[in-house]
């Protein structure tokens, strides 16, 4: 089983993976950082991409 790891203390909160991704990834209202908004989302390729495009490279996913 695939799983998405996000370093929330690299994240800078650029939002990119929210944008890419709205129905995966939310900000933190507290934090201003990067969350899942599920536990185990199926992984596609626009994760993928938003993992890619994640200009601190924060987002790991794990399969």
């Amino acid at each position: 089983m695939s799983e998405i790891i996000i370093d929330t203390y690299l994240c800078s909160g650029c939002e990119t993976c929210v944008e890419m991704c709205p129905d995966v990834f939310r900000m933190d209202p507290v934090s201003e950082k990067a969350e899942l908004l599920t536990t185990s989302p199926v992984i596609t390729d626009e994760i993928y991409q938003a993992a890619a495009f994640c200009p601190e490279k924060c987002i790991e996913i794990i399969e």
